[in-house]
């Protein structure tokens, strides 16, 4: 393996210039409220995993595969997606309206899953101040028909500038509503059980101290970035006043995180990528 392969996209993307903000963390939480509005996407999450008794450990899972297909070597890349692809073409669910049985790795709730993530982390960025030109939004929804080639798409049926992500949007609305296991995931999302090194605090009854706070208002500014249609099928007024209050709250949080130390804005497959780059060029990486 080229210990300097710059992996699927490199420092010129669009992508690094993305997922360079740790703001991103809360388009991931917002892609998850997202994604449950579709009872096929649903089921399969919630017949096929115990979330609920791992939430930690899955989100870590999943934001490890995510930092691998963008800052790991190509290698890296596609060993991950291989492993999820082995493990998605075993499972099957069955559809909570229908009762038919489905593979979870359907073409369909695969590209939902990926537009419904790709568009938080981009339309996040956006709305928290990350400078991005319309040819720059477009060229990062084409960069990431490489990451759904990983999970066994077509890129040529993935949907590749703003304008085909807002029509994509606007044909699968229809098959999307609010079950019973999307209600029970978003209540679960919004009060997840806290890790276990803060549960000491908590059984002395120091159940809302600053961790709690802060998760709680992340998961509320999430929800408030969510596209209007899907606010208000979550029970909110999507009014613009929402959308205008997450904007202000997202971009502080992300002044409030470029301030802390470059050590622990990046993580080690991020820290290496950026150490092979700097090799590519001959440079030494900025500290």
């Amino acid at each position: 393996m080229d210990s300097d392969d710059l992996g699927l996209f490199g420092p010129g993307s669009v992508t690094w210039k993305v997922h360079a903000e740790p703001v991103l963390l809360v388009a991931g939480l917002r892609s998850l409220y997202l994604q449950a509005l579709h009872p096929r996407a649903m089921a399969g999450v919630a017949q096929n995993s115990d979330y609920r008794a791992d939430a930690w450990g899955r989100l870590v899972r999943t934001a490890t595969y995510v930092a691998t297909t963008v800052y790991g070597t190509t290698a890296e890349a596609e060993a991950a997606g291989s492993r999820l692809r082995r493990l998605h073409e075993r499972l099957h669910a069955i559809d909570p309206i229908t009762g038919e049985r489905f593979r979870i790795d359907e073409p369909d709730l695969l590209r939902w899953v990926h537009v419904a993530e790709v568009e938080s982390f981009l339309d996040t960025a956006r709305r928290a101040g990350v400078p991005l030109t319309p040819a720059e939004v477009d060229g990062y929804y084409t960069e990431q028909r490489r990451a759904a080639a990983l999970v066994g798409l077509d890129p040529a049926t993935v949907p590749g500038t703003a304008e085909e992500v807002a029509d994509y949007y606007r044909a699968v609305r229809p098959e999307l509503r609010m079950t019973r296991e999307a209600a029970e995931t978003a209540l679960f999302l919004t009060a997840p059980p806290v890790p276990w090194k803060l549960s000491l605090p908590i059984r002395l009854g120091l159940t809302l101290g600053p961790p709690r706070w802060a998760y709680l208002g992340v998961a509320g500014t999430a929800l408030a970035l969510l596209p209007a249609w899907a606010r208000r099928m979550y029970g909110g007024l999507g009014l613009p006043t929402t959308a205008l209050s997450a904007d202000a709250t997202v971009r502080g949080l992300r002044l409030a995180l470029a301030a802390l130390p470059q050590r622990w804005r990046e993580g080690p497959l991020q820290q290496a990528a950026r150490e092979r780059a700097a090799r590519s060029v001959g440079t030494s990486p900025t500290p």
